[in-house]
């Protein structure tokens, strides 16, 4: 009975532990729609069964389609039958011309099977992961003390897992240039260098990034990054591609950046600054991120053709940029891939199609900048009207004044008569005609007193232009005399009347037969308080006057159309913007959840994308960042996070950022980027070991600090901070350094690029005026963008081309001189000035070696230049010739790969 009772207990206990083998066996083979089925579909599938083509009436874009029936009659995918699937059925098909994918080879059996076991077991759909809200991950364990913060742990993780170990940290004066270099864009000096490399002290490395991060040169360094994502140049592009003054935005960005202002309103107030309750006119020169559109000067062009495309660029860069979304496409048809209809692109095209832009040579509406006696009288008007009724009236009076709107264009009008448009398309302005009339419906004149007319009189001849409501004959509310005025002008013509919503009839007459003059518009402006005070008509007549002075400057900025004038938006039928469909309202993508927000207006969008509700933007916007340090974003496709984008590297890492960034760290970006190079992850050696050059040789798990070469301004701000010419000089006005003759021989435009004098030939390559049809050549050889689109990453290449501009462009060959001129200062023998020299570039002293070869090139050179004086003339500028050598040392060191990669 024993032995029984023990071979009962054994068989009972085996069958447990079969059973609990299967069970798990089960659990295991539980197939993950995103991980598993997503890049079979993608890879083989959607190109013909996608959102737009669906071959079969099969699509795999929404689940609907994919579950429904197809035009044989028969199911798609029948979840928990793949017997009964016509998918299976055909990718199983011996006949090649029935066969799934056609015309390529057949799925691998592996393939074949996942997607038979996955529906089998029910068809489970997802959400692509970067939709999915991200949770709060688990934080690895760190059992070998290696890592300094979260970060290392699912660094370490990834790395265990492919039988990694991270490399050792980086010699000090690596690390102290790379620091600096990533954060400030610049190289550290060798005094830096020495304060940081002799600082024993504990916290002496967070002490420096602390330091780094407080510097002005960070701002300069990181608005680069920001200017290619807006598209940021001095130009507007197209064929005459004449100036545009924006400058004011890019000092906008390096100053948020230095600020720290928080992301979340860093992207507020570009999108829609103009929209905040008060607005302030840092947060209207923000909104001048949708004014870097281009703008097309060209004659014979139509308007509303360039407008639309510019409302199309805003509605492109602004889901690239912060949900990382390839939408364009959707202009055309529903996304190939993604689940957005066409209907819902017009949806995000309505958020942008009520600017008041238009695509004209003035580029209004601008945000003018006062000379400082105006400025004055404005400052004095302001308090005046804050005095009797508050800053926020106040200020909405500074914002008429300095913008002149909100204006009622002729696009506007209702109708007109004996009139004729002028320049491209009838749009840039209108000219009227004796016995002329406008008629324009429904204009709100609560609180308003005064129409003000900007008009331009070339003509001698006295006009008349009478305001009636209703009708042409009915009751008269305003009446004012036209004059010649040469240029634009605008007048104010007080009304009495006290509708507040009227129609009305704008009339023009003369006494003279061939009397015309040119309109812009009609501002309406708000009723000044203080009717009684006896200053009240001094202040009228200081804002008529300021309304006509001249001004400094000007930066175009977003403007919101009055309401009761907004435009309608349609559904472009195949994407052509003359064949409309449909009427939409302003929306997002039901793929993202908006919550209970409604959607208006531009704020509601930007108030969106920064909210809980959206899970993408906190996720894009640290891969940004992380991919700026790195060479590569934890999603290495930064431009992209749909379902063919790149699946994260490490996404658990991906959501703790991305929740501490949008959370704890209340959008600091700053916080960010000392969370990443305070980690034993950013501080590793380059170099790399041969079992991860093996095993990992894109350093995709970061077993290694990556070796990046510098962006094309920074290789040349390098080389002015390391001979010491680099200009200080921050904001302003774009300068023009040296650039080669001839370069801008360009078709219908005078303009000529006259070199800086002074520092500005000095200044880092942020402030260096960018021409699209024309960039400055040294910075597109290096891969810089021309700005005429968004770029969410440069390419990374090296070419014959970059070396020859590094060798012999006049900043990098005057670069070399100034420091070899400071060189030859170096007590010593050609030892000390080549140590001295390689030094101040690179930031330690050189192996013997390579001393050794620079030792060589000098007594070389200086051998040459012995039977060549008139060349060591021309290099040097001086009939010195050591420091015709030492200059060809000094070009030297400045082409060494250590000089313009990130070690």
């Amino acid at each position: 009975m024993n032995i029984l009772f023990r071979l009962n207990l054994l068989a009972s206990f085996l069958v447990i532990v079969v059973l609990l083998l299967l069970t798990t066996s089960c659990q295991e083979k539980k197939i993950d729609f995103n991980a598993d089925v997503r890049p079979i579909l993608n890879k083989n599938c959607i190109s013909c069964h996608g959102g737009v083509k669906q071959s079969g009436g099969f699509g795999l874009i929404f689940r609907e389609n994919a579950l429904g029936e197809t035009k044989n009659g028969k199911i798609g995918i029948v979840p928990g039958h793949p017997e009964k699937s016509e998918m299976i059925a055909r990718i199983n098909h011996k006949n090649p011309e029935m066969r799934m994918p056609q015309e390529r080879d057949p799925l691998k059996q592996e393939e074949i099977d996942i997607l038979t076991k996955w529906i089998e077991q029910g068809a489970e759909w997802k959400e692509h992961w970067a939709y999915l809200a991200p949770e709060e991950p688990e934080i690895p364990e760190d059992n070998t003390g290696w890592g300094t913060n979260e970060i290392d742990n699912f660094i370490l993780q990834k790395l265990e897992e492919n039988d990694l170990s991270p490399s050792g940290e980086a010699d000090k004066h690596d690390l102290v240039r790379r620091i600096y270099l990533d954060l400030t864009g610049l190289p550290p000096s060798t005094q830096q260098v020495a304060d940081f490399v002799n600082d024993t002290s504990e916290n002496a490395y967070e002490n420096l990034v602390d330091e780094l991060l407080q510097s002005q040169k960070y701002g300069e360094h990181w608005a680069s990054m920001w200017l290619d994502l807006a598209r940021y140049a001095d130009s507007k592009g197209y064929e005459k591609d004449g100036t545009r003054n924006i400058w004011k935005y890019r000092d906008w960005v390096i100053k948020a950046f230095n600020d720290d202002k928080p992301f979340d309103q860093f992207t507020i107030e570009q999108l829609a600054g103009d929209l905040l309750p008060n607005p302030t006119v840092d947060q209207l020169v923000a909104t001048a991120f949708h004014r870097n559109t281009l703008n097309n000067d060209e004659g014979g062009t139509d308007n509303e053709e360039y407008r639309v495309s510019s409302v199309i660029d805003r509605v492109n860069t602004t889901w690239e940029v912060w949900q990382s979304t390839t939408i364009s496409c959707v202009q055309c048809h529903s996304h190939p891939y993604d689940p957005i209809l066409q209907e819902e692109y017009f949806s995000s095209f309505a958020f942008f199609n009520n600017t008041a832009d238009w695509d004209i040579n003035s580029e209004e509406p601008l945000l003018k900048e006062l000379h400082e006696v105006d400025q004055d009288k404005l400052d004095k008007i302001k308090n005046w009207i804050a005095d009797r009724s508050g800053a926020p009236v106040s200020n909405k009076w500074e914002r008429f004044v300095l913008t002149g709107e909100p204006k009622l264009r002729p696009e506007d009008f209702d109708a007109v008569e004996n009139v004729v448009h002028q320049n491209r398309s009838g749009q840039d302005y209108m000219r009227v005609f004796k016995g002329a009339y406008i008629n324009i419906q429904d204009v709100v004149l609560k609180d308003v007193d005064r129409i003000y007319f900007e008009y331009r009189q070339r003509t001698k001849s006295k006009g008349t232009l009478t305001i009636r409501t209703d009708s042409l004959t009915g009751p008269v509310i305003g009446k004012a005399s036209l004059a010649e005025t040469g240029s634009f002008k605008t007048i104010p013509i007080p009304l009495t009347t006290t509708a507040e919503i009227a129609n009305l009839y704008f009339e023009f007459q003369s006494g003279a037969e061939n009397y015309s003059c040119d309109i812009d518009g009609f501002l309406l402006g708000q009723k000044l308080p203080g009717e009684k005070d006896r200053e009240y008509e001094d202040m009228y007549a200081e804002i008529d006057e300021i309304l006509n002075a001249p001004y400094k400057h000007s930066t175009p900025v977003m403007v919101e159309k009055p309401e009761d004038h907004s435009r309608q938006t349609n559904v472009f039928i195949r994407g052509n913007w003359m064949v409309k469909g449909d009427p939409v309202s302003a929306g997002i993508p039901k793929l993202f959840d908006g919550g209970d927000l409604a959607f208006r207006n531009r704020l509601d969008m930007a108030n969106w994308l920064v909210s809980k509700e959206n899970p993408l933007s906190g996720r894009v916007i640290v891969n940004r960042f992380w991919a700026k340090i790195f060479g590569r974003g934890i999603v290495a496709t930064v431009e992209d996070f749909g379902t063919l984008g790149d699946y994260p590297s490490h996404p658990a890492l991906l959501d703790w950022l991305a929740l501490r960034f949008t959370g704890e760290w209340k959008w600091s970006t700053k916080k960010l980027l000392k969370a990443i190079v305070m980690s034993s992850t950013y501080r590793q050696t380059s170099r790399v070991a041969k079992e991860a050059e093996e095993k990992d040789p894109d350093n995709r798990w970061l077993s290694k600090a990556p070796r990046v070469r510098l962006s094309a301004e920074q290789i040349r701000d390098q080389a002015l901070a390391v001979s010491g010419l680099l200009s200080e000089k921050m904001y302003g006005p774009s300068v023009k350094p040296y650039q080669p003759e001839g370069i801008w021989t360009i078709p219908y435009s005078s303009e000529k690029w006259i070199t800086s004098e002074g520092e500005d030939a000095y200044r880092r390559g942020l402030y260096t005026y960018l021409r699209r049809s024309s960039p400055y050549p040294s910075f597109v050889t290096f891969d810089a963008s021309q700005r005429e689109l968004c770029l969410s990453r440069r390419i990374n290449t090296n070419t014959p081309l970059q070396a020859l501009v590094t060798l012999n462009d006049p900043v990098y060959l005057e670069a070399a001189r100034s420091l070899a001129g400071q060189i030859i200062q170096v007590a010593g023998g050609k030892k000390e000035k080549v140590e001295t020299a390689y030094q101040r570039a690179m930031g330690k002293m050189p192996t013997t070696e390579k001393a050794e070869i620079l030792i060589k090139l000098l007594d070389d050179t200086e051998t040459y230049y012995q039977e060549h004086q008139e060349e060591a003339f021309e290099l040097a500028k001086s009939e010195n010739l050591e420091l015709a050598s030492l200059t060809v040392m000094a070009n030297a060191l400045m082409n060494m790969d250590e000089f313009i990669v990130k070690n």
